[in-house]
Parts: structure tokens; sequence; C-alpha cells
């Protein structure tokens, strides 16, 4: 009897709890019970899935890395360091194709070849330096006679040049950032009494600022304070490229331009 009483009471346990969900449900609740069971959770954060990313760094002296006493690319592997230090980050690739002495004229030669071509197709973002060569033609050409018309002339020259490389660069890859280097004044070593140079320097950067402003995609990475307002020396033997602490100090500035514009946006 004991036994029949027991079972009795537990079939009328499951027929209360079974009534009470079917009561629940017919009262509109079924939604509820259903999103509960399907909530939908924050999304995960870029860095759960760190990306690799490929650099194509392109242009003159300053990209090959003349006057790196390692002889590994001048600023790039300190840049690289930095971009490996995000956890969005995996592994960056460097594409190098700096070339010591090349001017605008060169670079845009160069932009026309498969390899740099295809490199340019597959990067994520597209690092430039060049310009320096360009300055330094006026001064060899015009050494005896160093005037503010001669930079003038070239400026409009190299500032055509400068666009027609973006545009190059545009129709193999329309979306990767592009990041420009400015100019800085090496000369004050050899030409201390020529207050103009800065000048001079700042009125080409200014220049390219414009045109870089131009591509919503496009940043300068502006140089020139760090080689006129430090006491370090930040030049090599040459007086004329920078020395690896020099290309440190650039890789700050181009690694902090990435870091504020170009590194969340690779994420989406």
């Amino acid at each position: 009897m004991l036994k029949k009483l027991t079972l009795l009471y537990f079939c009328l346990v499951i027929v209360l709890v079974s009534c009470s969900q079917f009561e629940s449900l017919e009262k509109g609740n079924f939604n509820k019970v259903k999103e509960t069971g399907l909530q939908i959770k924050e999304a995960l954060p870029p860095e759960f899935f760190p990306r690799d990313l490929n650099i194509v760094a392109a242009g003159d002296s300053l990209t090959q890395g003349v006057g790196d006493s390692t002889n590994t690319g001048g600023y790039l592997p300190y840049l690289v360091e930095q971009l490996e230090g995000e956890k969005a980050v995996n592994k960056v690739n460097i594409a190098n194709f700096g070339v010591r002495g090349n001017r605008a004229d060169q670079l845009l030669e160069r932009l026309a070849s498969e390899k740099v071509k295809n490199s340019i197709k597959d990067a994520d973002i597209i690092i430039l330096t060049i310009g320096g060569n360009d300055l330094m033609k006026v001064v060899k050409e015009n050494f005896t006679n160093l005037e503010l018309i001669h930079f003038k002339a070239e400026q409009a020259i190299f500032s055509d040049r400068l666009q027609k490389i973006l545009t190059t660069i545009r129709q193999q890859n329309p979306e990767a950032p592009v990041v420009l280097i400015g100019l800085y004044n090496p000369f004050f070593q050899w030409f201390a009494d020529v207050k103009e140079m800065n000048q001079i320097v700042d009125e080409w950067n200014g220049q390219s600022i414009s045109i870089i402003q131009q591509d919503e995609n496009a940043f300068f990475v502006d140089i020139h304070d760090i080689f006129i307002n430090n006491e370090e020396n930040l030049l090599y033997k040459d007086y004329f490229h920078p020395n690896d602490r020099g290309y440190q100090l650039i890789a700050d500035r181009v690694y902090g331009i990435l870091d504020r514009e170009v590194i969340d946006s690779l994420q989406n």
C-alpha cells in the first residue's frame, strides 16, 4: 500500500510540473525560454585571432637602411618588433624595396615592375620614404650658388611625381593604408649658416602633406623635428643618413601613426 501511495505521489508531481510548464508557454513565455537558451554572446575581441601583416616598404636609402650598423633595414626592424608586440598581430612580413640614391622618378619606374606590383597587391600596409635625394640633387647641382628659387622649381617636379606614385599604388591596391615618412634636414651639419634650409624642408613636407591628405587612407609621418630638436647624435658618419638611434626614433613615429590610425581598422 505504501509503495502504491509513493508511486501515485510521484506521478502527481510530474503532472503538476508539466502543467505548470505548459501554462507558462500558453501565457506567452515560449519566446523568453527560447531566448534564454540562444542568448547572443559578446563579439570576440580582435586579438583573439591575431593576424599576420604584410608590409611593403619602398623608396630610398632610409628604407634600405643605409647607416644601420646591423644592416637589417634601418627603421623597419624596430617597427616590426613594436607591431608584433600588439595582441592583434601575429607576425609581420616585410618586402623591402628601398634603393640607395633613388629619387621619385626612379621609384616610379620600379613601381612598374611585376615583383613590386604583386607585393603591393598583397600588402596590408605600404610605407614610403622618398624625396631626400630629390632635395639633395638641388644642392649638388647648385652647390656654389644655392638659392631658394632652385628648390622651388624642383619642389614642383617632386610634388607631381609624388602624386603619380600614389596613383600608381592605388591602381594596384585601392585599400591598404599608405604611410609617407617626411623629409628631415641633415644639411645643418654642412650649412649651419643657411637658416632657410629648415624652411625649405618644411615647405617640401607641407606640399607632401597636401597630397597625402587627398587620400582618406594615407598618412604623413613628420620626422623633421626629431633631427633639429635633439641633443643626441642621430646621424651616421656620413652626416646624411640616420644612425641606429635615428632609425629607432623614426620607427617610434611610424608606429605611433599605425597604432593610432591603422591597426584597429585592419581588424574590421
